[in-house]
């Protein structure tokens, strides 16, 4: 098993764990912990054992605190553009386009490039003490990690104008309400909600679950036909074994066995 720095992880029940472990730092993103975002996603994205990924922070306080700025103060603005291009990487290849399902468990803070993580995440829910909020303009920048593409998607654009414009934090029940979190769980209780939401995915066909994940996706692609997508994978998976046990079990009523 690798050790990293930064990182915590686990695989237990086909759920694999990744918990940003700089509890003294709020979790902050530093250019160390992207690297192993990196490292880990590719290998629980390989891993046939590991079927959806729940993504969280550790300790009570914050999810991700943001990126690390002590870093910022010496990039130049060559080195800067590679590092937002660096985290679009990560948070889309490898986090929102996972044919994992990826689920940020927001257990406090998630500010600049730690709420954009939870954007590119799949499903996200947040315990009832998180804040969230996009402040890069106090600094005198602006999201770099995907940060005002996704934001708007999720709750439209003058909600995300807002947001961006004024860097104000909003709590977990005004993301509730917004349909920028999903959910608003109990502290106690957020990562059990999490794993409860996997295992019933995981009862769903694998294989339709990935080319799910990949239409809907599609839709927000631009060098992509999310329609093209969608009907080639809907006829694509009248070819699985899958198809042949889930119709077979509908019809004789039964649970399906997908394998």
């Amino acid at each position: 098993m690798v050790q990293y720095s930064n990182l915590k992880y686990a695989i237990k029940d086909h759920i694999g764990y990744v918990i940003i472990n700089r509890e003294p730092q709020l979790n902050a993103l530093n250019q160390e912990t992207l690297d192993e975002l990196q490292d880990i996603f590719k290998h629980f994205n390989s891993d046939d054992h590991v079927r959806g990924i729940i993504l969280t922070g550790a300790g009570h306080k914050a999810f991700a605190a943001g990126a690390d700025i002590k870093e910022f103060m010496d990039l130049s603005v060559i080195q800067a553009r590679w590092l937002s291009e660096r985290g679009h990487i990560i948070f889309t290849d490898l986090i929102e386009a996972s044919p994992k399902p990826v689920i940020a468990a927001i257990n406090g803070y998630a500010l600049g490039g730690g709420l954009e993580m939870a954007l590119a995440c799949h499903i996200r829910i947040a315990s009832e003490n998180a804040k969230m909020g996009l402040p890069e303009v106090s600094l005198g920048l602006i999201p770099g990690y995907g940060g005002t593409q996704r934001l708007p998607k999720l709750i439209g654009k003058g909600q995300a104008m807002q947001m961006i414009l004024t860097g104000d934090m909003i709590d977990a029940q005004r993301a509730y309400e917004l349909g920028l979190v999903n959910e608003v769980i109990a502290q106690d209780k957020l990562i059990a909600r999490a794993e409860e939401i996997l295992q019933k995915i995981f009862t769903r066909s694998r294989v339709a679950v990935a080319n799910a994940i990949a239409a809907i996706n599609a839709a927000e692609d631009k060098e992509q036909n999310g329609n093209k997508v969608e009907m080639d994978a809907f006829g694509h998976l009248f070819g699985t074994e899958d198809f042949k046990e889930g119709v077979s079990a509908f019809l004789a009523k039964r649970t399906p066995n997908f394998e």
